[in-house]
């Protein structure tokens, strides 16, 4: 009888499957001159009409796209048949910074809809912004289910759920009639079957897609006709990009100085990006470091042609020796 299992080290740790291919270097570590260390992944360009302009690494492989699902998820809120628009519906589709404006109007959204913080099935957190984190506990506050940044997703999720008289206690559950209806949005925007079905980090249904299915799926987003659930989730994000990250974050910049640019990033360094012309790219860092996601970012803008102050501002990561800047973290393609 043969076994399909991985050869095991002398200490019963099996090692890593022959058959994963190495991926190329998006990033690399460089302190004093001495490159202390390497950030790999896979990045998908699209040109204008959608064809694959350029790849690294594999980007037909299936992926949790993380917060990059968003917008699919509030266009699913939209087609639900919830009226959202504006603000509201950029931090619908927002991994927002726990800001005061984000969670004023996020309790403005409950007291709308009948709920309150309680209804709402996020787990307890800190704002995401350090800056506001930091503020928050100095404060005397502590973790709330309100301060998560997926609580202005979570707020419409339940909305959605109470126009349609769906049970708003089982909202999460995947087999929910709205994450149903989620699911076949995903498939539709990205044009390809969704590869698996995890649990996201505020406890929601993920959807697995290649990079080029999440590339696509942004592209379809941004060249959708005017009044679609996609086209307007698209538009209330370019125009409220505050609302979708935060003062401090590179997809609010980037969204409001390059106009037209739909993006947003997700948790284990994801992110995606559309241009107002059909253009797109997504990437994944294998290891899930965020550190290397602005320099891999902004490399990555460089190559569709985006010359701007913003790209500069995005791919900055110096590396610290005490007080002194003594390196960086910089693009490697």
């Amino acid at each position: 009888m043969t076994s399909s299992a991985a050869p095991s080290s002398p200490s019963g740790i099996s090692g890593p499957d022959p058959g994963t291919p190495v991926l190329p270097v998006l990033a690399e570590v460089v302190r004093s001159g001495f490159v202390e260390g390497h950030h790999r992944g896979s990045l998908v360009v699209l040109a204008a009409d959608g064809s694959v302009e350029m790849s690294l690494g594999d980007p037909t492989a299936p992926v949790f796209p993380r917060s990059s699902n968003k917008p699919m998820q509030a266009a699913a809120l939209l087609r639900a048949g919830l009226d959202l628009s504006g603000e509201r519906l950029a931090l619908a589709a927002a991994s927002h910074s726990g800001e005061g404006f984000h969670l004023d109007l996020v309790r403005k959204m409950l007291t709308e809809h009948g709920l309150s913080p309680d209804d709402l099935q996020t787990p307890p957190d800190l704002p995401l912004d350090p800056v506001e984190a930091e503020t928050y506990l100095a404060a005397g506050h502590v973790r709330e289910r309100i301060t998560m940044n997926c609580s202005g997703k979570h707020t419409a999720m339940l909305a959605a759920c109470l126009h349609n008289g769906w049970d708003t206690v089982t909202y999460l559950d995947p087999a929910h009639p709205l994450q149903q209806l989620v699911h076949r949005v995903v498939e539709e925007a990205a044009g390809e079957p969704v590869a698996a079905v995890g649990t996201d980090g505020c406890g929601a249904p993920l959807m697995a897609l290649s990079l080029v299915g999440l590339a696509r799926a942004f592209r379809t987003f941004v060249t959708a006709e005017q009044d679609t659930a996609e086209r307007r989730v698209a538009d209330a994000m370019r125009a409220h990009p505050e609302y979708v990250a935060g003062t401090r974050r590179p997809d609010t910049w980037l969204m409001r100085e390059v106009p037209g640019t739909l993006s947003k990033m997700g948790a284990e360094a994801v992110q995606a990006v559309a241009l107002a012309d059909g253009r797109a790219l997504a990437f994944k860092i294998d290891d899930g470091s965020t550190r290397a996601l602005g320099p891999v970012l902004a490399r990555a803008l460089g190559l569709l042609g985006i010359d701007a102050p913003v790209v500069s501002r995005i791919g900055r990561a110096p590396l610290m020796g005490g007080s002194a800047e003594v390196g960086e973290i910089r693009a490697a393609f």
